[in-house]
Protein backbone atom coordinates (compact mmCIF):
# COMPACT_ATOMS: atom_id res chain seq x y z
CA UNK A 1 0.00 0.00 0.00
CA UNK A 2 2.65 2.27 0.86
CA UNK A 3 4.61 1.49 -2.29
CA UNK A 4 1.40 2.33 -4.40
CA UNK A 5 0.78 5.90 -2.73
CA UNK A 6 4.87 6.61 -3.60
CA UNK A 7 4.20 6.13 -7.37
CA UNK A 8 1.06 8.12 -6.89
CA UNK A 9 2.77 11.00 -5.31
CA UNK A 10 5.72 10.68 -7.75
CA UNK A 11 3.38 10.58 -10.85
CA UNK A 12 1.50 14.38 -9.35
CA UNK A 13 4.85 15.32 -8.35
CA UNK A 14 5.94 15.24 -12.12
CA UNK A 15 2.70 16.43 -13.70
CA UNK A 16 3.09 19.18 -11.89
CA UNK A 17 6.60 20.12 -12.80
CA UNK A 18 5.56 19.20 -16.64
CA UNK A 19 2.66 22.13 -16.21
CA UNK A 20 5.00 24.83 -15.13
CA UNK A 21 7.47 24.36 -17.66
CA UNK A 22 4.54 23.68 -20.04
CA UNK A 23 2.89 27.22 -19.14
CA UNK A 24 6.09 29.05 -19.01
CA UNK A 25 6.78 29.98 -22.28
CA UNK A 26 2.87 31.31 -22.65
CA UNK A 27 3.57 33.58 -19.93
CA UNK A 28 3.13 37.52 -20.49
CA UNK A 29 6.43 39.17 -20.64
CA UNK A 30 6.64 42.85 -19.69
CA UNK A 31 9.47 45.23 -21.03
CA UNK A 32 10.62 48.55 -18.92
CA UNK A 33 12.27 50.56 -21.40
CA UNK A 34 14.96 52.76 -20.01
CA UNK A 35 16.67 56.13 -21.04
CA UNK A 36 19.50 58.36 -22.10
CA UNK A 37 18.98 61.92 -20.56
CA UNK A 38 21.16 65.55 -20.50
CA UNK A 39 20.42 68.59 -18.52
CA UNK A 40 19.62 71.96 -19.79
CA UNK A 41 22.68 74.10 -18.99
CA UNK A 42 23.89 77.34 -19.62
CA UNK A 43 26.45 78.30 -22.03
CA UNK A 44 27.59 80.08 -25.35
CA UNK A 45 25.71 79.07 -28.69
CA UNK A 46 26.46 80.92 -32.00
CA UNK A 47 25.79 79.89 -35.55
CA UNK A 48 29.19 80.66 -37.88
CA UNK A 49 29.97 81.71 -41.56
CA UNK A 50 33.57 80.42 -42.68
CA UNK A 51 35.11 82.69 -45.76
CA UNK A 52 38.94 82.93 -46.54
CA UNK A 53 40.44 86.09 -48.12
CA UNK A 54 43.33 87.87 -48.17
CA UNK A 55 44.89 90.84 -45.89
CA UNK A 56 45.25 94.33 -47.24
CA UNK A 57 45.43 97.87 -46.44
CA UNK A 58 42.86 100.04 -46.13
CA UNK A 59 44.07 102.44 -48.67
CA UNK A 60 46.39 101.75 -50.86
CA UNK A 61 47.98 104.05 -53.53
CA UNK A 62 49.93 103.42 -56.87
CA UNK A 63 52.23 106.20 -57.46
CA UNK A 64 53.41 106.51 -61.17
CA UNK A 65 54.42 109.45 -63.57
CA UNK A 66 52.70 111.11 -66.21
CA UNK A 67 55.86 112.04 -67.98
CA UNK A 68 58.60 109.85 -69.76
CA UNK A 69 62.06 110.47 -68.62
CA UNK A 70 65.02 109.37 -66.82
CA UNK A 71 64.64 108.60 -63.00
CA UNK A 72 67.46 111.14 -62.13
CA UNK A 73 67.30 110.55 -57.93
CA UNK A 74 65.43 108.46 -55.76
CA UNK A 75 64.66 109.55 -52.06
CA UNK A 76 62.94 107.15 -50.03
CA UNK A 77 63.21 102.92 -50.13
CA UNK A 78 60.88 99.78 -49.09
CA UNK A 79 59.85 100.41 -45.93
CA UNK A 80 60.17 103.72 -45.14
CA UNK A 81 57.46 105.94 -43.86
CA UNK A 82 56.73 109.28 -45.75
CA UNK A 83 54.47 112.37 -45.61
CA UNK A 84 51.74 113.96 -47.73
CA UNK A 85 54.13 116.34 -50.45
CA UNK A 86 57.29 114.38 -49.41
CA UNK A 87 59.80 114.13 -51.96
CA UNK A 88 59.74 110.23 -53.36
CA UNK A 89 61.93 110.77 -56.62
CA UNK A 90 62.99 113.23 -59.61
CA UNK A 91 62.94 112.53 -63.57
CA UNK A 92 65.78 114.36 -65.48
CA UNK A 93 64.31 117.57 -66.19
CA UNK A 94 66.39 118.94 -69.50
CA UNK A 95 63.99 117.77 -72.17
CA UNK A 96 60.59 119.03 -70.00
CA UNK A 97 63.12 122.53 -69.47
CA UNK A 98 63.87 122.77 -73.60
CA UNK A 99 60.07 122.25 -73.78
CA UNK A 100 59.09 124.71 -71.93
CA UNK A 101 61.71 127.08 -73.36
CA UNK A 102 60.19 126.24 -76.32
CA UNK A 103 56.53 127.07 -75.13
CA UNK A 104 58.03 130.50 -74.03
CA UNK A 105 59.11 131.72 -77.30
CA UNK A 106 55.69 130.52 -79.21
CA UNK A 107 54.44 133.12 -76.30
CA UNK A 108 56.43 135.84 -77.43
CA UNK A 109 55.83 135.06 -81.28
CA UNK A 110 52.41 134.97 -81.04
CA UNK A 111 52.54 138.24 -78.39
CA UNK A 112 54.39 140.13 -81.49
CA UNK A 113 52.00 139.12 -83.70
CA UNK A 114 49.08 139.92 -81.89
CA UNK A 115 50.24 143.81 -81.52
CA UNK A 116 51.03 144.10 -85.53
CA UNK A 117 47.94 142.72 -86.52
CA UNK A 118 46.11 145.05 -83.83
CA UNK A 119 47.62 147.93 -84.98
CA UNK A 120 47.00 146.93 -88.84
CA UNK A 121 43.33 146.49 -87.98
CA UNK A 122 43.22 149.88 -86.07
CA UNK A 123 44.65 151.84 -89.08
CA UNK A 124 42.18 149.91 -91.17
CA UNK A 125 39.20 150.30 -89.35
CA UNK A 126 39.67 154.22 -89.49
CA UNK A 127 39.73 153.84 -93.20
CA UNK A 128 36.95 152.03 -93.13
CA UNK A 129 34.45 154.12 -91.36
CA UNK A 130 35.40 156.84 -93.48
CA UNK A 131 34.21 154.76 -96.74
CA UNK A 132 38.27 155.01 -97.94
CA UNK A 133 38.43 151.30 -98.29
CA UNK A 134 37.03 147.71 -99.55
CA UNK A 135 34.95 145.54 -97.69
CA UNK A 136 37.05 143.00 -98.42
CA UNK A 137 40.80 144.67 -96.93
CA UNK A 138 38.62 145.78 -93.77
CA UNK A 139 37.37 141.69 -93.75
CA UNK A 140 41.00 140.85 -94.15
CA UNK A 141 42.36 142.74 -91.27
CA UNK A 142 39.92 141.89 -88.68
CA UNK A 143 40.21 137.82 -89.10
CA UNK A 144 43.96 138.29 -89.09
CA UNK A 145 43.72 140.23 -85.39
CA UNK A 146 41.46 137.55 -84.22
CA UNK A 147 43.55 134.89 -85.23
CA UNK A 148 46.45 135.98 -83.49
CA UNK A 149 44.50 136.64 -80.48
CA UNK A 150 43.55 132.67 -80.65
CA UNK A 151 47.29 132.27 -81.73
CA UNK A 152 48.61 133.86 -78.66
CA UNK A 153 46.10 131.78 -76.26
CA UNK A 154 47.06 128.62 -77.90
CA UNK A 155 51.18 129.56 -76.93
CA UNK A 156 49.95 130.12 -73.28
CA UNK A 157 48.37 126.71 -73.06
CA UNK A 158 51.19 124.84 -74.61
CA UNK A 159 53.67 127.27 -72.07
CA UNK A 160 51.32 126.26 -68.91
CA UNK A 161 51.60 122.55 -70.01
CA UNK A 162 55.23 122.84 -70.31
CA UNK A 163 55.15 123.80 -66.82
CA UNK A 164 52.99 121.25 -65.38
CA UNK A 165 55.24 118.44 -67.23
CA UNK A 166 58.29 120.19 -65.59
CA UNK A 167 56.32 120.06 -62.05
CA UNK A 168 55.73 116.38 -62.68
CA UNK A 169 59.30 115.57 -63.12
CA UNK A 170 59.27 115.68 -59.17
CA UNK A 171 57.27 112.76 -57.65
CA UNK A 172 56.06 113.73 -54.24
CA UNK A 173 53.94 111.12 -51.73
CA UNK A 174 50.29 111.73 -52.25
CA UNK A 175 49.03 110.64 -48.53
CA UNK A 176 51.08 110.04 -45.47
CA UNK A 177 51.87 106.09 -45.21
CA UNK A 178 54.80 103.92 -46.09
CA UNK A 179 56.46 102.56 -48.96
CA UNK A 180 55.65 98.81 -49.74
CA UNK A 181 57.12 98.80 -53.28
CA UNK A 182 59.71 100.36 -55.03
CA UNK A 183 59.47 99.44 -58.53
CA UNK A 184 62.37 101.72 -60.14
CA UNK A 185 66.12 102.22 -60.02
CA UNK A 186 67.95 105.37 -60.77
CA UNK A 187 68.84 105.27 -64.26
CA UNK A 188 66.19 103.44 -65.66
CA UNK A 189 63.89 105.23 -68.22
CA UNK A 190 60.15 105.39 -67.80
CA UNK A 191 57.49 105.38 -70.91
CA UNK A 192 54.53 107.10 -69.85
CA UNK A 193 53.21 107.09 -73.75
CA UNK A 194 50.08 104.98 -73.22
CA UNK A 195 49.90 103.74 -69.23
CA UNK A 196 50.97 105.59 -66.35
CA UNK A 197 54.05 103.39 -64.91
CA UNK A 198 53.75 102.57 -61.44
CA UNK A 199 57.23 103.77 -59.35
CA UNK A 200 55.79 102.98 -55.47
CA UNK A 201 53.03 101.59 -54.23
CA UNK A 202 52.06 103.50 -50.60
CA UNK A 203 49.86 101.80 -47.87
CA UNK A 204 48.23 104.61 -45.66
CA UNK A 205 48.15 102.87 -41.91
CA UNK A 206 49.58 99.22 -41.32
CA UNK A 207 48.01 99.60 -37.59
CA UNK A 208 44.32 99.30 -39.39
CA UNK A 209 43.78 96.41 -42.07
CA UNK A 210 40.77 94.84 -43.84
CA UNK A 211 40.52 91.55 -45.09
CA UNK A 212 39.10 90.96 -48.32
CA UNK A 213 36.93 87.37 -48.22
CA UNK A 214 34.26 85.60 -50.71
CA UNK A 215 31.22 84.44 -49.30
CA UNK A 216 29.14 81.60 -51.00
CA UNK A 217 26.11 82.59 -52.35
CA UNK A 218 23.91 80.33 -49.94
CA UNK A 219 25.59 82.01 -47.22
CA UNK A 220 25.46 85.62 -48.38
CA UNK A 221 22.03 85.99 -46.70
CA UNK A 222 22.85 85.61 -42.79
CA UNK A 223 25.91 88.25 -43.40
CA UNK A 224 25.57 91.96 -41.97
CA UNK A 225 27.25 94.35 -41.23
CA UNK A 226 28.92 95.04 -37.70
CA UNK A 227 29.18 91.22 -36.97
CA UNK A 228 31.89 89.95 -35.23
CA UNK A 229 34.76 87.95 -36.80
CA UNK A 230 37.59 85.62 -35.36
CA UNK A 231 40.58 85.15 -38.06
CA UNK A 232 43.65 83.14 -38.24
CA UNK A 233 47.21 84.11 -40.81
CA UNK A 234 49.41 80.97 -41.26
CA UNK A 235 52.12 83.17 -39.70
CA UNK A 236 50.49 82.98 -36.33
CA UNK A 237 48.41 79.55 -35.89
CA UNK A 238 48.63 80.10 -32.27
CA UNK A 239 46.49 83.39 -32.18
CA UNK A 240 43.04 84.08 -33.33
CA UNK A 241 42.78 88.24 -34.41
CA UNK A 242 39.25 89.48 -34.32
CA UNK A 243 37.56 92.12 -36.19
CA UNK A 244 34.18 93.39 -37.44
CA UNK A 245 32.34 92.83 -41.18
CA UNK A 246 32.33 96.61 -42.19
CA UNK A 247 31.15 96.05 -46.08
CA UNK A 248 28.73 93.36 -48.02
CA UNK A 249 29.26 94.31 -52.22
CA UNK A 250 26.63 93.42 -53.92
CA UNK A 251 28.85 93.02 -57.23
CA UNK A 252 28.36 89.18 -57.99
CA UNK A 253 32.37 86.84 -58.21
CA UNK A 254 31.51 84.28 -61.01
CA UNK A 255 34.27 81.68 -61.04
CA UNK A 256 33.71 78.18 -62.74
CA UNK A 257 30.25 78.58 -62.73
CA UNK A 258 29.96 79.35 -58.44
CA UNK A 259 29.15 82.80 -57.30
CA UNK A 260 30.31 84.54 -54.73
CA UNK A 261 30.85 87.63 -52.89
CA UNK A 262 33.60 90.04 -51.93
CA UNK A 263 32.79 91.14 -47.92
CA UNK A 264 35.27 93.36 -46.28
CA UNK A 265 36.60 92.70 -42.53
CA UNK A 266 37.60 95.39 -40.34
CA UNK A 267 41.20 94.46 -39.02
CA UNK A 268 42.76 96.29 -35.68
CA UNK A 269 46.53 95.67 -36.57
CA UNK A 270 48.06 97.76 -33.33
CA UNK A 271 50.82 95.44 -33.25
CA UNK A 272 51.50 95.44 -36.67
CA UNK A 273 52.24 91.45 -36.77
CA UNK A 274 49.33 91.51 -39.93
CA UNK A 275 51.00 92.29 -43.11
CA UNK A 276 49.43 93.00 -46.86
CA UNK A 277 48.94 89.43 -49.04
CA UNK A 278 48.77 87.50 -46.23
CA UNK A 279 45.56 84.44 -46.71
CA UNK A 280 43.38 84.90 -43.65
CA UNK A 281 40.94 81.87 -42.81
CA UNK A 282 37.62 84.00 -41.06
CA UNK A 283 34.86 82.67 -38.96
CA UNK A 284 32.15 85.29 -39.48
CA UNK A 285 29.42 84.98 -36.17
CA UNK A 286 25.83 85.67 -37.80
CA UNK A 287 24.36 84.68 -34.75
CA UNK A 288 25.65 84.55 -30.77
CA UNK A 289 24.22 83.96 -27.65
CA UNK A 290 26.35 83.79 -24.42
CA UNK A 291 25.22 82.49 -21.08
CA UNK A 292 21.56 80.98 -22.38
CA UNK A 293 19.95 77.93 -21.83
CA UNK A 294 21.37 75.34 -24.12
CA UNK A 295 19.83 71.95 -24.95
CA UNK A 296 21.29 69.20 -26.77
CA UNK A 297 20.18 69.01 -30.49
CA UNK A 298 19.68 65.08 -29.69
CA UNK A 299 16.99 66.03 -27.82
CA UNK A 300 14.81 67.91 -30.20
CA UNK A 301 15.36 65.28 -32.53
CA UNK A 302 14.09 62.11 -30.45
CA UNK A 303 11.03 60.67 -30.57
CA UNK A 304 9.63 57.12 -29.07
CA UNK A 305 9.09 54.11 -30.72
CA UNK A 306 5.58 53.51 -31.65
CA UNK A 307 4.63 51.05 -29.52
CA UNK A 308 6.05 53.14 -26.25
CA UNK A 309 4.28 56.11 -27.56
CA UNK A 310 0.83 53.48 -27.60
CA UNK A 311 1.38 52.66 -24.03
CA UNK A 312 1.83 56.37 -22.73
CA UNK A 313 -0.57 57.83 -24.41
CA UNK A 314 -3.24 54.94 -23.55
CA UNK A 315 -2.28 55.76 -19.77
CA UNK A 316 -2.69 60.05 -20.97
CA UNK A 317 -6.25 58.83 -22.04
CA UNK A 318 -7.00 56.97 -19.33
CA UNK A 319 -5.84 59.71 -16.95
CA UNK A 320 -7.83 62.71 -18.77
CA UNK A 321 -4.47 64.15 -19.03
CA UNK A 322 -3.99 64.20 -23.06
CA UNK A 323 -1.98 67.63 -24.85
CA UNK A 324 -4.55 69.91 -26.04
CA UNK A 325 -3.67 70.80 -29.72
CA UNK A 326 -2.02 74.31 -30.37
CA UNK A 327 -3.72 77.34 -31.62
CA UNK A 328 -4.23 76.67 -35.41
CA UNK A 329 -4.24 73.16 -35.31
CA UNK A 330 -6.93 70.86 -37.33
CA UNK A 331 -8.91 69.82 -34.38
CA UNK A 332 -12.47 71.17 -33.03
CA UNK A 333 -12.39 70.51 -29.08
CA UNK A 334 -8.81 71.43 -28.43
CA UNK A 335 -8.11 68.10 -27.82
CA UNK A 336 -6.00 65.54 -29.68
CA UNK A 337 -8.96 64.13 -32.42
CA UNK A 338 -9.71 60.73 -33.30
CA UNK A 339 -8.21 59.47 -36.12
CA UNK A 340 -7.52 62.43 -37.62
CA UNK A 341 -3.56 62.68 -37.17
CA UNK A 342 -1.29 61.17 -39.49
CA UNK A 343 0.64 57.84 -37.76
CA UNK A 344 -1.85 56.92 -35.55
CA UNK A 345 -2.10 53.37 -35.41
CA UNK A 346 -5.31 52.98 -32.57
CA UNK A 347 -8.11 55.51 -31.81
CA UNK A 348 -6.57 58.35 -29.81
CA UNK A 349 -3.41 57.35 -29.59
CA UNK A 350 -1.11 59.49 -31.85
CA UNK A 351 2.44 58.46 -32.89
CA UNK A 352 5.40 60.46 -34.22
CA UNK A 353 3.48 62.14 -37.39
CA UNK A 354 0.85 63.61 -34.80
CA UNK A 355 3.44 65.17 -32.24
CA UNK A 356 4.94 66.38 -35.66
CA UNK A 357 1.83 67.90 -36.66
CA UNK A 358 1.35 69.85 -32.95
CA UNK A 359 4.29 72.12 -33.56
CA UNK A 360 2.86 74.39 -36.25
CA UNK A 361 5.47 77.21 -35.36
CA UNK A 362 8.82 76.17 -36.65
CA UNK A 363 10.48 77.49 -33.42
CA UNK A 364 8.61 75.83 -31.16
CA UNK A 365 9.58 71.53 -30.53
CA UNK A 366 8.57 68.66 -28.92
CA UNK A 367 11.14 67.18 -25.62
CA UNK A 368 10.92 64.48 -23.89
CA UNK A 369 11.19 64.93 -20.06
CA UNK A 370 11.77 62.05 -17.35
CA UNK A 371 7.86 61.20 -15.47
CA UNK A 372 8.00 59.36 -12.52
CA UNK A 373 4.40 57.97 -13.21
CA UNK A 374 4.64 57.44 -17.13
CA UNK A 375 8.38 57.20 -17.52
CA UNK A 376 8.24 59.97 -19.73
CA UNK A 377 6.05 62.65 -21.12
CA UNK A 378 6.01 65.53 -23.82
CA UNK A 379 7.10 69.09 -23.28
CA UNK A 380 6.62 71.67 -25.84
CA UNK A 381 9.69 74.39 -25.98
CA UNK A 382 10.49 77.78 -27.79
CA UNK A 383 13.97 77.57 -29.20
CA UNK A 384 15.96 80.30 -30.56
CA UNK A 385 20.04 79.35 -32.40
CA UNK A 386 20.27 76.15 -33.67
CA UNK A 387 23.88 75.35 -34.95
CA UNK A 388 23.14 71.67 -35.45
CA UNK A 389 24.58 70.47 -32.12
CA UNK A 390 23.21 72.48 -29.78
CA UNK A 391 19.77 74.65 -29.88
CA UNK A 392 19.15 77.98 -27.50
CA UNK A 393 15.98 77.26 -25.17
CA UNK A 394 13.79 80.56 -25.03
CA UNK A 395 11.37 78.95 -23.03
CA UNK A 396 9.55 75.41 -22.01
CA UNK A 397 12.68 75.08 -19.93
CA UNK A 398 14.79 75.62 -16.95
CA UNK A 399 18.15 74.85 -16.06
CA UNK A 400 18.60 71.41 -14.53
CA UNK A 401 16.35 69.71 -16.26
CA UNK A 402 16.63 66.25 -17.22
CA UNK A 403 15.64 65.39 -20.92
CA UNK A 404 15.39 62.46 -22.96
CA UNK A 405 17.74 62.44 -26.39
CA UNK A 406 17.90 58.23 -26.48
CA UNK A 407 16.28 55.26 -25.99
CA UNK A 408 18.29 53.11 -23.08
CA UNK A 409 19.16 49.29 -23.18
CA UNK A 410 16.27 47.34 -23.02
CA UNK A 411 15.80 44.61 -19.92
CA UNK A 412 13.66 42.14 -20.42
CA UNK A 413 11.64 41.06 -17.03
CA UNK A 414 9.32 37.95 -17.13
CA UNK A 415 6.33 38.01 -14.81
CA UNK A 416 4.78 34.27 -14.07
CA UNK A 417 1.27 34.93 -14.61
CA UNK A 418 -1.82 32.63 -15.08
CA UNK A 419 -3.01 32.38 -18.27
CA UNK A 420 -6.75 32.19 -18.26
CA UNK A 421 -6.14 28.81 -20.78
CA UNK A 422 -3.16 26.56 -20.88
CA UNK A 423 -1.35 24.95 -23.70
CA UNK A 424 -3.88 22.62 -25.90
CA UNK A 425 -3.99 18.84 -24.17
CA UNK A 426 -2.47 20.64 -20.52
CA UNK A 427 -4.66 17.92 -17.90
CA UNK A 428 -5.48 20.41 -15.47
Amino acid sequence: MKKKTLIIIALVSVIVIAGVLALKPFSKKETAVSFNTVKVEKGNISNTVTATGTIQAIKTVNVGTQVSGIILHIYVDFNDHVKQGQLLAKLDETPLRTQLDQSQSSVDQAQSQLHFEEATYNRLKVLYDKKLIAQTDYDQALYNYENAKASLANAKSALDRAKVNLEYATITSPIDGVVLNRAIEEGQTVAASFSTPTLFTIVNDLTQMEVQTSVDEADIGKVKNGQRVEFTVDAYSDLKFEGTVSQVRLQPVTTNNVVTYVVILNAPNPDKKLMPGMTASATIYVEEKTNTLLLSGKAVRFTPDQAYMMKMFAKMKASGSMPKMPAGAPAGTGEMPQNALAGQTMQGVPGAAAMAAMNTDPKTKTVWLTDDKMGIRPNRIKIGIDNGTNVEVLSGLKEGDEVVISTGDKDVKSTAKKTDNGPPGFPF
